[in-house]
């Protein structure tokens, strides 16, 4: 996020409807959504979880050719930025793919029937997936979900117990501002994604969550409790600061 500082302008009744364009970094196009608020003094501009689109917020009026000019200075650090997301997340045969934090080889069976499994083989992580090359992400996604549920529903079992919190009901999502939530009714929801971290990040993730069931905020006394209930919470969250986005990059479809 880069800041540019603008001078104030008066705001209009309504707030002008989002842009949206394509922008070139380096020959890679990005979808580009640029929104005017009132209240911005300058321009942020993000790269949004996975790396496929840029967010930019802007002073409410602020000149066309000075958008322009900032996405053109900060040409190098996109292109720095977005080089950790790989452009090629075709889930083929002979790819790789994370399940609790250990690289699988996909595997194709060639059969048309047939469970997605992870395996050993040769002393090396297998993903087995059956069906057409062209569904693989399908099932592998399928795959995921399940295992993320079965995951979750255990170590969120574990923490409620903990704390002797009632859990209303766990669902898994696909979502990417963030990786759980926790309702006031006790509804937990989960990205299953987070299969692909490491348990240690599983679990903080779960702990996170069920922590929410008796602190509805994010002050001292829920960090304190979410650290009770998952003692390696610093080095699960430095996890997925660095390396969270890519898994959000991984295309399923």
């Amino acid at each position: 996020m880069f800041p540019l500082l603008s001078r104030s302008r008066r705001a209009s009744a309504e707030p002008p409807a989002p842009e949206t364009r394509t922008l070139n970094v380096a020959g890679r196009l990005m979808p580009l959504t640029i929104r005017q608020h009132e209240r911005a003094t300058r321009i942020t501009l993000r790269i949004e979880p996975g790396g496929r689109s840029l967010k930019m917020t802007i002073p409410r009026g602020l000149a066309a050719r000075e958008v322009n000019a900032f996405l053109d200075r900060h040409q190098g650090w996109l292109l720095t930025k977005l080089a950790k997301f790989t452009t090629d997340s075709s889930l083929r045969s002979g790819s790789e793919i994370l399940l609790r934090g250990v690289r699988h080889r996909i595997e194709h069976t060639g059969t048309l029937r047939g469970l997605t499994e992870a395996i050993i083989v040769d002393g090396q992580p297998v993903l087995r997936v059956s069906g057409l090359p062209e569904h693989a992400g399908r099932r592998i996604a399928t795959f995921l979900k399940k295992e993320a549920r079965a995951d979750l529903e255990k170590l969120v079992a574990v923490h409620a117990g903990t704390i002797r919190a009632p859990v209303s009901s766990i669902t898994m999502k696909d979502t990417r501002s963030r990786w759980g939530s926790c309702s006031s009714q006790g509804n937990l929801s989960f990205s299953w994604r987070i299969v692909m971290a490491p348990p240690l990040v599983i679990d903080y993730l779960a702990a996170h969550e069920v922590a929410h069931l008796r602190e509805m905020n994010h002050g001292p006394r829920f960090w304190a409790l979410c650290r009770k209930l998952c003692p390696g919470m610093d080095d699960a969250k430095a996890w997925l600061k660095r390396h969270g986005s890519q898994l959000h990059a991984i295309d399923f479809d």
